[in-house]
């Protein structure tokens, strides 16, 4: 799948989404990408974010975390950016687990299971995630979503598009882990550790690296469950949280798959 992996100089983690099997049809390419943050787009990515000719961007990080790395776009781009004005005035939580916790891998897949628990029904995430559904059936052109690192909030909506959609669970998942590709996580773990380390005066061990920053498909499983638990199941989700009926449902399959 590297090929779904196009080269930025400073923006992570970006790749194509789109282009699998859904059912009897397949979803198109070049209609959804995901990334990590464009704060440090060089002048060569802006260029090569303006010819995916973008029509929506969708920020998933909260008013903070676009305050402290604010997103380079391309001059004169004119699409829809979509973002939301929850702000809970404190930092963000993955920022207080680093400067508060023993940094072990037990702890790093402690925080991580129980964030994706609460990520599907946050207020921000509740609005964000039913905008974009809304901008999917009705905007022509590409999407991109992104969050900080593009791997967690961005990986749930990512695995929620392909679940209406009717991508099988194994691609689903395979494109979910695809971060840990695109990062290169093993290789880049004792560098961010020693860095994490430097930071909190509190060693990271190489485990807590791979387990707080990477994604891992039980991850993604306990979201699921939760929502299956709360809502009954994630199509009843898609309805009843975030406004995606049968008809929006159709409309953005209409215009995703052929």
């Amino acid at each position: 799948m590297s090929d779904r992996l196009p080269p930025f100089q400073a923006i992570d983690n970006f790749r194509d989404y789109g282009d699998y099997a859904a059912g009897d049809t397949r979803i198109a390419r070049g209609r959804l990408y995901r990334s990590a943050h464009q704060a440090k787009a060089t002048e060569a990515d802006l260029a090569q974010l303006a010819a995916l000719n973008l029509a929506v961007v969708v920020d998933l990080r909260r008013p903070g975390e676009r305050r402290a790395q604010p997103s380079r776009r391309p001059e004169n781009w004119v699409g829809q950016v979509i973002e939301s004005a929850h702000d809970d005035g404190g930092e963000a939580p993955h920022i207080t687990f680093l400067k508060t916790a023993d940094l072990t891998e037990a702890s790093g897949r402690a925080f991580m299971t129980d964030t994706y628990r609460r990520l599907p029904f946050e207020p921000a995430h509740i609005d964000l995630f039913s905008r974009y559904f809304r901008a999917l059936a009705d905007r022509d052109g590409p999407v991109l979503i992104h969050c900080a690192a593009g791997k967690d909030r961005t990986g749930l909506l990512a695995a929620l598009t392909h679940t209406l959609l009717g991508v099988s669970r194994e691609d689903l998942i395979a494109d979910y882990l695809l971060t840990n590709v695109a990062v290169d996580l093993e290789g880049r773990a004792g560098d961010i550790a020693r860095k994490l380390t430097e930071m909190t005066g509190r060693p990271a061990s190489h485990g807590a690296v791979v387990a707080f920053l990477g994604v891992e498909a039980d991850y993604l499983d306990g979201a699921f469950k939760e929502i299956a638990a709360r809502y009954g199941s994630i199509a009843a989700y898609l309805e009843q949280a975030l406004g995606v009926d049968i008809a929006l449902a159709g409309r953005i399959r209409a215009r995703l798959t052929a």
